[in-house]
C-alpha cells in the first residue's frame, strides 16, 4: 500500500482532473485560474506521493495513465461527497428541499419531464437537474458520481448498477401517411430492403436495436441520413424522405393525429423496457431516494400511450443484462 496517499490534497487531484479534461497544463491553468508552473507543481507533488506516472503525453494531448485513472475516480468520489454534504447542509438550514441530479437518454424526454413535474408537486422545495443525452454519454456519466440515477433502456453491463423496471418500451417502423406499404399486412424485413431509413446516430440505443433487428434478418438497412434527434427524424419521415425504426413513445402524438403510420412488419413491435439505474456504490440522499422510489412505483403511468390507448406487449421481453 502507498502510505503517502493519505497526504494527497484535493487541490492536487483537481489539478490532475483539469489536465485530463483539457488535455494540457495550459488548459488546466486557464480553468483553475492558476499559472502553468503552479499546476505543474501540483501534478509533480501528486506524482511523487503516488510513486507512479499519472499522465502520458500523446499527439492528442495529455491522457491519464492507469494510475492516473484511479486517482481521477477518487477525485470524482470526493466531488460527489462534497456536493452531497452541501445539499445536506442546505437542507438542515432550510434553504432547499434537496438537490437531485438525473440523467436520461434522449428518447426518455417524452415522459421523464411529466414524472418530474408530478414529483415536484409533492416536493415543491426540491431542486431537480435533468441532463438528456444519448446512451453512450449516459454510460460515461454513470462511470462518475455526479448523477444520482439515470433513466435508460439498455443498462451498461460493465458498471455495477442497481436496476429498477419502469415499464415497457415498444419500437416500430414508421412511414408517412400514404406510403406504398401503408395497407400491406405481415410484411417481412426483406420487404424493407429497398427503403431508405432515417436513422439515429451510432451510439444511440435506438440505432443499436435497429441494427440488431436487421442483423437477425440477415439484412443491412439502407441509411439515408443519420440524425441526433428523434424530432428531426419524425419531420424527415413526414416530409417523405424515408422511413424510420424508432421508439413508439416518440411518435405517439403523430400516430394519433394520422401524420405518421406504423408498418405491419413481422417481429415488430420490438418491446424493450425502461429502467431507472444507479451505481451500486452511489449513496443517495433522502430526496434522490424518494425520487427514485417514486419513479419505480409510478413511472409507468407517465409513459406515452399508443394510438389505441394500450401498451404493446412482447411475449418474450428482453432480459436485463
Amino acid at each position: 500500500m502507498i502510505s503517502n496517499l493519505r497526504d494527497v490534497t484535493f487541490r492536487q487531484l483537481r489539478a490532475l482532473a483539469s489536465v485530463a479534461a483539457g488535455g494540457s497544463v495550459t488548459a488546466a491553468a486557464n480553468k483553475l485560474h492558476l499559472t502553468q508552473p503552479a499546476v505543474t507543481l501540483q501534478i509533480r507533488n501528486l506524482q511523487q506521493l503516488c510513486g507512479l506516472p499519472l499522465l502520458q503525453r500523446t499527439s492528442d494531448g495529455m491522457i491519464l495513465t492507469p494510475a492516473g485513472q484511479e486517482l481521477y475516480a477518487l477525485y470524482e468520489r470526493i466531488e460527489a461527497a462534497i456536493d452531497s454534504c452541501a445539499t445536506s447542509l442546505d437542507m438542515i438550514v432550510g434553504r432547499t428541499g434537496g438537490r437531485i441530479s438525473i440523467g436520461a437518454v434522449s428518447t426518455a424526454k417524452y415522459f421523464v419531464p411529466s414524472a418530474i413535474a408530478a414529483f415536484s408537486k409533492l416536493h415543491p422545495g426540491t431542486d431537480i437537474s435533468l441532463t438528456i443525452v444519448n446512451r453512450q454519454e449516459i454510460r460515461q456519466a454513470l462511470r462518475g458520481y455526479a448523477l444520482d440515477f439515470a433513466i435508460m433502456g439498455h443498462p451498461p453491463p460493465d458498471i455495477e448498477l442497481d436496476i429498477h423496471l419502469v415499464g415497457d418500451h415498444p419500437h416500430v417502423v414508421i412511414a408517412p401517411a400514404g406510403h406504398r406499404l401503408a395497407n400491406a399486412s405481415e410484411l417481412a424485413a426483406v420487404d424493407l430492403a429497398q427503403e431508405t431509413f432515417m436513422s439515429r446516430e451510432p451510439g444511440s440505443g435506438t440505432r443499436f436495436l435497429m441494427e440488431q433487428f436487421f442483423e437477425n434478418s440477415y439484412l443491412e438497412p439502407q441509411i439515408g441520413m443519420e440524425m441526433g434527434s428523434n424530432e428531426t427524424i419524425k419531420q424527415a419521415v413526414i416530409a417523405g424522405l424515408g422511413i424510420a425504426f424508432i421508439s413508439a413513445h416518440t411518435v405517439a402524438v403523430e400516430l394519433k393525429e394520422g401524420r405518421l403510420i406504423t408498418l405491419d412488419v413481422a417481429g415488430l413491435p420490438i418491446v424493450r423496457q425502461w429502467f431507472v439505474v444507479r451505481r451500486k456504490d452511489k449513496v443517495l440522499l433522502p430526496p434522490a431516494q424518494e425520487m427514485l422510489d417514486f419513479l419505480v412505483a409510478n413511472g409507468k403511468q407517465f409513459l406515452p400511450q399508443t394510438p389505441t390507448g394500450a401498451a404493446w406487449t412482447d411475449p418474450r421481453p428482453a432480459p436485463v443484462k
